[in-house]
């Protein structure tokens, strides 16, 4: 019995694994923005259902807490299910507005978060100071996490399957259009550098793309682009047709 409960108590979330385990074993030494996420994780208190039982190891996937029909709220939740997740600040402006008591200075940050292989979070935030409004943009783009929907839908591929979009589709943000539409293996992201930074992390490595409107805004153009994912995800789609075009969506499991 004490064997099968340590087997037991050793089925984590991988990023609990990472921040519970000794630090020899622990040794990340990739370079982060901000704090260690791990380090949040060794003092994690859940305050919500699905917290707890992230914590408790009754949910180790991401999968299974979208599955369980709880919202997530916790970021910590999120490192702790997707450690892999690489951010990327897109963009920091700076916003001055005179009032009566002086000039007063805020910064709009654009960040974007992935994994490269299926999820993908945009988010914009504001703050009186750089670091923060960046520590904030991600954490939020980390609960505003989608999973990506990719395939092989252009005709010049050969079958099988593909890290392309399925079929066209068209995103909006302001003016700016947005339409990605199927392209062949090796093609590579034949679009704008906001726009391949999003998709990059999404897990796409071929499209074709198509632009209207103020493209020179990026805020709009990644957003337009983020938001031709979510389309993507609100497509209904026939089982043959997710056969015929290869279609997964989120993480491609081993």
């Amino acid at each position: 019995m004490s064997d099968e409960e340590n087997n037991e108590v050793i089925q984590l979330a991988p990023g609990l694994a990472a921040a519970l385990a000794p630090p020899s074993e622990s040794n990340d030494t990739r370079g982060r923005r901000g704090p260690d996420p791990l380090a949040g994780l060794r003092s994690w208190v859940p305050r919500t259902r699905l917290g707890h039982m992230v914590m408790s190891g009754e949910i180790t996937t991401y999968e299974q807490a979208v599955d369980s029909g709880f919202p997530i709220r916790e970021v910590e939740i999120v490192d702790a299910l997707l450690p892999d997740l690489t951010d990327d600040v897109l963009g920091v402006n700076m916003i001055q507005r005179m009032t009566d008591s002086g000039r007063r200075v805020r910064f709009n940050v654009l960040c974007v978060v992935g994994n490269g292989d299926g999820y993908v979070g945009l988010a914009v935030c504001k703050g009186k100071e750089v670091s923060s409004a960046i520590r904030k943009a991600i954490d939020k783009a980390k609960l505003n996490l989608i999973p990506v929907m990719r395939g092989n839908g252009s005709w010049e591929s050969s079958e099988g399957p593909g890290n392309s979009v399925p079929f066209k589709v068209t995103g909006r943000s302001g003016s700016t259009r947005i339409t990605l539409m199927p392209a062949p293996a090796g093609k590579g992201l034949v679009i704008g550098d906001y726009g391949r930074r999003v998709l990059t992390l999404a897990g796409i490595t071929d499209v074709w793309a198509r632009s209207a409107g103020q493209t020179r805004t990026t805020i709009n153009f990644a957003r337009a682009t983020f938001n031709a994912l979510v389309e993507l995800n609100r497509t209904k789609i026939t089982d043959g047709d997710r056969e015929r075009l290869n279609i997964t969506k989120g993480r491609k499991m081993q």
